[in-house]
């Protein structure tokens, strides 16, 4: 369960960046780097992003950060790998249902989830 967990935890770590970055008019400095990076054209499905994408890989990572607290009982760690995909899918969810510019609170989740990831990385 350690691997899947763990694995689940990348996946809605990359599956969030990639689709912040095809989102040109709501998070324009990372959809400037994915533009450079050569995914420019995900902008066509921008709305498929904002609407579903993003929260479903913020549950994904939510999930196997809960999950993974049966592998290494560590409250600090579960805390702080459920702080990032809260935030990134309260981001989200304001921005679909109360219109608010809210790419302050996605970067700061982003940062989150990829700082637990690499601490997960290093620190089994």
């Amino acid at each position: 369960m350690a691997f899947a967990t763990r694995i689940a935890d990348k996946a809605g770590l990359l599956g969030s960046i990639v689709s912040a970055m095809g989102c040109a008019s709501c998070f324009p400095a990372l959809a400037s780097l994915g533009a450079a990076i050569g995914l420019g054209f995900l902008t066509r499905w921008e709305g498929l992003f904002i609407t579903t994408l993003i929260p479903l890989f913020a549950l994904l990572a939510l999930a196997a950060n809960a999950l993974g607290w049966f592998s290494h009982r560590q409250v600090h760690r579960l805390v702080l790998g459920l702080i990032g995909p809260l935030l990134v899918l309260s981001a989200a969810l304001l921005m679909r249902f109360a219109h608010l510019g809210t790419a302050p609170l996605l970067y700061v989740g982003l940062v989150f989830m990829l700082a637990v990831s690499v601490w997960d990385l290093v620190s089994p």
